[in-house]
């Protein structure tokens, strides 16, 4: 069976990708890593992190491809290659895996989305941001370290105690 992706290019998408051990934590203790892994691949094939959380074992990104460009598929591996490039080889790789020579690392398909319109993507936000205190990291949504919505804070796009009051969760819709 081919497994086919939406192909939208300037289009926007949801993704989650997961590490293949997921009692793992080694997204977030190598952090520095998957962070150049990201900046150099930016440089040669550009795109806008609309938004992006990272957990221990997993990550959720949301972003926007160039006008022309819906080739995803290049950036996540080139950022899976990186990432895993920098870390010791000492993982289990499967029989499958080594016939390929492929580590162990990640999980070897991701699920995306693709966004379809500002309540779509308004949603996958908000699930992006609430995704650590969802998984039990935090209980604010802003003490988590490597979410973006440090940024829509900043920027003043949501308050410092967005989603801090019990009944904005899990729904946590607001206006566009």
């Amino acid at each position: 069976m081919r497994y086919r992706r939406a192909h939208s290019p300037g289009g926007t998408f949801f993704f989650t990708v997961n590490l293949a051990d997921r009692t793992s934590s080694l997204l977030v203790d190598r952090i520095d890593s998957l962070r150049h892994a990201v900046r150099t691949t930016l440089r040669r094939y550009p795109f806008n992190a609309v938004a992006w959380a990272v957990m221990p074992d997993h990550m959720h990104a949301i972003w926007t491809l160039p006008e022309g460009d819906g080739d995803y598929a290049t950036r996540w591996m080139l950022i899976k290659q990186r990432f895993s490039r920098a870390m010791p080889s000492h993982e289990a790789i499967s029989p499958s895996r080594r016939t390929q020579s492929e580590r162990g690392i990640w999980q070897r398909r991701y699920w995306e989305h693709e966004i379809r319109s500002e309540r779509d993507l308004l949603r996958h936000i908000d699930y992006v941001h609430i995704n650590p205190v969802k998984h039990g990291y935090v209980t604010r949504a802003d003490d988590w370290p490597y979410s973006s919505i440090h940024r829509y804070i900043r920027q003043g796009i949501l308050p410092k105690d967005w989603a801090c009051d019990s009944a904005d969760f899990p729904q946590g819709e607001r206006s566009a």
